[in-house]
Parts: C-alpha cells; structure tokens; sequence
C-alpha cells in the first residue's frame, strides 16, 4: 500500500504516515504486532522514496508561479508535515522570489498594472484582501492593487 501511494503522489514522511495509519484503521490490523509505520517511512526516506526537503522546494516553485507569497507557503509546508531543516531552501526560494509571485498573481489576477481599467475603492479592497489572502505582505499588496492599469513596478 506504501509502496503504490509513493509511487503515485509526491508526498512527505507526515503524509505517507497519516495515510498508512488511516488505511490499518479503516481496514483493521490483526498481528500481534503494531504496525511500524515510522520505521517503513525512514526506509522509504532512506531508499530516496521520499525526500522532504525536495518536496518544499517543489512546493516553492509552484506557489511561486502561481502568485502565492511566503505567508501560503508557510502554512502549507506546516500542513504538510515539513519540519524547519527541510524547509530552508524553500523558504529562501521564496523570499527572493516574493516580487515575482506577487507580479504572478496580479496578472493571473488582473489587477493594479495589468488590469483593462481602473477599478472603483470598493472593489480594490476586495483585490488587497486577496492578495493578503494569497499570502502577501501587505505593502508589496499595496504597491500592485493601488498602482494604475499600464503602470510598471519595480522591484525595490
């Protein structure tokens, strides 16, 4: 069961062991041995099966091209079982990434400069909750739901 679920999902050592516990308690464990669900996940990460710190690099790099900031990365790599160690490369990935996944998602978006024209106060709080919403801090928000349909923004 381990073996098929790794070979079909990306996945980390917290995820493979909460599906393998979900699954002996669904369908019952008759040994009188417990179930070494750490021990299968350590050979699994031993084997190169599962590796975390690639994981959260890959996490990274979608998030980063989908538009979501550090605040959305940092929930999910925790979500995901992704301990701190596994998470650096990661999470400097995004930090110097940040500007081009906000620019990502305003114009997946299309708001601030990449917007056909501009929108009304009420609707650009809408757009700052988003963002935010996205993970976004609120100045770099600031800069793209405020900035003028055509206008260019610069990283700073």
């Amino acid at each position: 069961m381990a073996l098929h679920y790794v070979g079909k999902y990306a996945t980390t050592q917290s995820k493979l062991a909460g599906y393998l516990t979900r699954k002996i308690r669904e369908r019952g464990w008759e040994d009188e041995y417990s179930a070494d669900i750490a021990g299968l996940t350590e050979q699994f990460t031993s084997l190169g099966y599962i590796n975390d710190a690639q994981f959260a690099e890959a996490r990274s790099r979608s998030f980063v091209h989908r538009g979501f900031g550090g605040r959305r990365l940092n929930e999910d790599l925790r979500a995901s079982g992704i301990g701190d160690a596994d998470a650096i490369h990661a999470k400097t990935h995004m930090d110097d990434s940040i500007f081009t996944a906000a620019q990502n998602f305003a114009r997946r978006k299309r708001l601030g400069p990449f917007a056909q024209e501009a929108a009304p106060q009420e609707k650009r709080h809408k757009q700052l909750n988003a963002f935010l919403r996205a993970g976004h801090s609120f100045e770099l928000a600031k800069r793209f739901v405020y900035a003028e349909p055509g206008d260019e923004i610069s990283e700073d």
